[in-house]
């Protein structure tokens, strides 16, 4: 009875009729593998514009993925019992009324990347419907973790463009979501309990603790991000002025530095920058003025001159000079210690003492670090 009432319509207590709804999901099937290409075109089209739309913005992501709905999936879909009455599939037309037969996901790295992937949907679609399915799971009382979906369309400015002509009105599901909030979903297609009624209490006791680490994560990873921008920004500011005391030796740090010593230099790699950081920080340097110090003498192009014969690259004559500064020190401090080696660097030591050039000038008081010297080699 519905609500107590003998007059009230009787409401369906029985098991849903599995051959009918199994039966509407097979002919979905059979109905969905006609148009199965188009949508995994239009999926390939919206991932197209979502790439260049977010590299021309320079907004760092993981990943951009997108698929056509798989057929098996649709037909579980198709073949879902409605609500009010469990005997009808919940989608009559499914073709018309399930909204992910072309999907998008944007996985970023950061929670904050989130917030700009989603100015940049709204800037290039058209948004039909946006929800945050983490919400949503929260008020079903369901397990999950957030996810932000979109429902989108090609712009009809773009959609008149010959090329995108035959997408126009069409739509697709996008999802937004961090690397953490990616690892959570797909896991959960494994989990075998969904209702916090149902679960175990110790399993779900572990679940809420799960929960919560990865939020507290992914808030940390932000502000990890947070603080390191702000680090390099200081840095930035202190090179600029020439105000070294206190700039650690990093990677970015050190380009800064030696582009604004000897010019940018646009052969150097990442990797180079990154290695010399690390030997720096391996030889006893504590930060850019020390570094400033020890070769503040030195003219890295006649150094240059000297030992090859030729103008080396920026980061080659910055190692003479520091090699020259510290003289037998870089000997005896560098990671690399192959007998071969140690004979050609006390070569060169010898070429630039009877070029006239004065060597050992700089001596680091703080010992090296014998973790950095392992990483390099």
């Amino acid at each position: 009875m519905k609500n107590g009432d003998p007059n009230c319509e009787a409401s369906v207590d029985h098991p849903p009729d599995e051959d009918k709804l199994k039966s509407h999901g097979d002919r979905a099937v059979v109905e969905y593998l006609r148009v199965q290409p188009f949508y995994a075109d239009i999926a390939d089209v919206v991932a197209r514009i979502v790439k260049q739309s977010l590299d021309s913005r320079a907004i760092k992501i993981h990943s951009v993925q997108h698929r056509a709905k798989d057929a098996t999936s649709f037909g579980l879909k198709a073949a879902t019992p409605a609500d009010e009455n469990p005997d009808e599939p919940k989608y009559p037309e499914p073709i018309k009324q399930v909204t992910d037969l072309a999907g998008v996901r944007i996985i970023t790295h950061f929670l904050s990347t989130v917030d700009d992937v989603d100015r940049m949907l709204k800037t290039e679609f058209d948004v039909v419907e946006k929800s945050n399915k983490g919400m949503l799971l929260i008020e079903a009382d369901r397990f999950g973790y957030q996810s932000i979906h979109y429902l989108i369309r090609i712009k009809k400015d773009r959609a008149g463009l010959p090329e995108y002509q035959r997408f126009s009105g069409h739509i697709v599901e996008v999802q937004v979501r961090t690397i953490l909030q990616h690892a959570w979903a797909e896991i959960e297609h494994d989990i075998q309990y969904k209702s916090l009624t149902t679960i175990p209490k110790e399993i779900r006791r572990r679940f809420v603790t799960l929960a919560g680490m990865l939020e507290i994560a992914d808030r940390e990873f932000q502000a990890i991000d947070d603080a390191n921008r702000t680090l390099e920004d200081t840095a930035k500011q202190k090179v600029e002025t020439g105000n070294l005391s206190g700039v650690e030796i990093t990677p970015n740090a050190l380009k800064l530095f030696l582009d604004r010593k000897f010019g940018p230099d646009g052969r150097m790699s990442e990797w180079s920058y990154d290695w010399t950081a690390r030997l720096l920080m391996s030889l006893g340097f504590r930060d850019l003025r020390e570094v400033e110090e020890a070769i503040a003498p030195y003219d890295g192009h006649r150094l240059s001159m000297t030992r090859y014969g030729s103008r080396q690259g920026q980061i080659s004559r910055f190692e003479l000079m520091v090699q020259v500064a510290l003289g037998e020190q870089w000997v005896d401090r560098h990671p690399w210690q192959e007998e071969e080696w140690l004979t050609r660097r006390r070569q060169d030591i010898d070429r630039f003492k009877s070029a006239g050039i004065e060597t050992g000038t700089y001596t680091i008081e703080h010992p090296p670090t014998p973790l950095l010297n392992r990483m390099i080699g």
